[in-house]
């Protein structure tokens, strides 16, 4: 009874699916193994490289997604490279390898695997290279720099040197040679503390055989790469990762794939999807619940703040819905990613984010909007200043005409620019100081002249 939903969703696959699952004695999903006619199709196209990702839900339980990878894999849609969901009933020995041999028994051409991509905490490894034993078991770089970016996050550094090492990570990730993977580990070694750089593992930025599998991407495709794969992990976990029963969950994500189900027509013509469809109708639980905790934002901003103050937050909250992703928490900071715009928030009131919006307007962000929705909060008037607050402002021009002008624009850039430089000169070594600073020297020089020194 407790499959009644997912059952009845199957029924509307004009391909029937092959769907195993067994139930608890409490009448709970225990195990469950999916595939359907496309996806069994798609790997035995692409069965050389698999990728592996788990996404674990609140009562406990892990998805294993499988996902087809490599050169010849050209299906950019969120999910169109998924061939395979399973729900074990533990991540032991057994169970794990039980989960695996089902999956080759419906999928014969799982001898062709060559190389499997996993996460750096996927323990399992002595079950898949038994069940696996022709195929090399690789760290993914798609989790490798997932999990950099989030000890980034954990280890509270300096904003300055948190956006260096981010960008960095990006850059080589996209452009994984051995000089920019050293470079990398260069980096790593100079800016986190001894104490806390055995965390980070950054021996695996040196072990070239991790980067064979991904260095044949070009820099564009990398980048496509990682974004795909971005979108398709917060798929899984706003599904799956969020929902108040594991069945709950595989319905809706089931669901979603049926509808958004238009890559099915360009792989069996061999082309490439030029669209990828936004996971623009993904919802953490439900549609009803995400709703509830928006109108109650929104009602908070019109009732605390003045029109113009909730006309700008509204415009904030409007690029909240629906792209959130929460990196991280802490009991004092919460780092809010939307899209590819990742910010520092300080929930404490008054709430205050690094990004520019809030730096400029003192105005809760579409950050920190984020972080009430995801903590199905509201607005609260000390989380605002008094300027901002209902009866104190008339009209948007009147707040912009006496708080904004062009001259305060460039000063704002002028000020976040300075502080990261200094703070940038300040954590290098004396030779690096050195060669910054005669470079800012020479800029310096250029822009007055060669008779006028500058004083810096």
């Amino acid at each position: 009874m407790s499959l009644t939903m997912l059952n009845e969703l199957l029924i509307e696959d004009p391909s029937p699916p092959m769907l195993l699952y067994q139930g608890s004695k409490t009448a709970q999903l225990d195990t469950l193994n999916y595939q359907s006619c496309f996806m069994q199709g798609v790997f035995a196209h692409f069965p050389e490289i698999l990728f592996i990702h788990r996404t674990y839900n609140p009562k406990g339980k892990v998805l294993y997604t499988f996902l087809v990878d490599g050169p010849q894999v050209q299906l950019e849609g969120h999910l169109a490279r998924a061939v395979y969901f399973a729900i074990p009933a533990k991540e032991d020995a057994e169970d794990l390898a039980q989960m695996f041999q089902v999956f080759k028994k419906f999928n014969p051409a799982w001898e062709r695997v060559c190389t499997i991509l996993v996460d750096p905490h996927f323990l399992p490894l002595p079950t898949l290279a038994m069940e696996f034993p022709a195929a090399e078991v690789l760290l993914s770089a798609f989790h490798i720099c997932k999990f950099l970016q989030g000890k980034f996050y954990q280890l509270s550094l300096e904003q300055p040197v948190e956006r260096v090492l981010l960008t960095s990570l990006q850059s080589t990730m996209c452009s994984a040679t051995a000089g920019n993977l050293r470079k990398l580990y260069t980096l790593l070694s100079n800016c986190i503390p001894p104490a806390q750089l055995p965390e980070l593992h950054s021996h695996w930025l040196l072990n070239d055989r991790i980067w064979l599998a991904h260095r044949w991407r070009s820099r564009a495709e990398s980048s496509r790469y990682f974004q795909g794969l971005e979108v398709t992990t917060r798929v899984l976990s706003q599904f799956f990762g969020t929902a108040s029963s594991v069945e709950q969950g595989m319905t809706s994500l089931l669901r979603y794939m049926q509808q958004n189900s238009g890559d099915k027509a360009s792989f069996s013509l061999g082309l490439s999807p030029q669209n990828s469809h936004a996971p623009s109708d993904v919802s953490p639980e439900s549609p009803k619940v995400e709703q509830s905790v928006e109108a109650r934002i929104q009602h908070s901003l019109n009732a605390i703040c003045t029109g113009p103050a909730a006309q700008l937050c509204l415009g904030e909250l409007a690029v909240v819905q629906k792209s959130v992703h929460l990196i991280g928490s802490g009991s004092e900071k919460v780092n809010i990613q939307i899209l590819e715009d990742t910010h520092r928030v300080q929930p404490q009131p008054p709430a205050s984010c690094s990004c520019y919006f809030n730096q400029a307007f003192h105005l809760p962000c579409r950050h920190i909007l984020a972080m009430l929705s995801a903590r199905c909060q509201v607005l609260q008037p000390d989380m605002l200043p008094a300027q901002w607050t209902a009866g104190c402002a008339a009209s948007l021009d009147d707040i912009l005409g006496t708080k904004w002008s062009e001259t305060l624009d460039k000063h704002l850039a002028v000020a976040l620019l300075t502080e990261e430089v200094g703070q940038l000169l300040q954590h290098c070594s004396q030779e690096e100081f050195e060669r910054r600073y005669s470079t800012l020297r020479k800029l310096a020089d250029s822009w007055i002249g060669p008779y006028e020194q500058v004083q810096l």
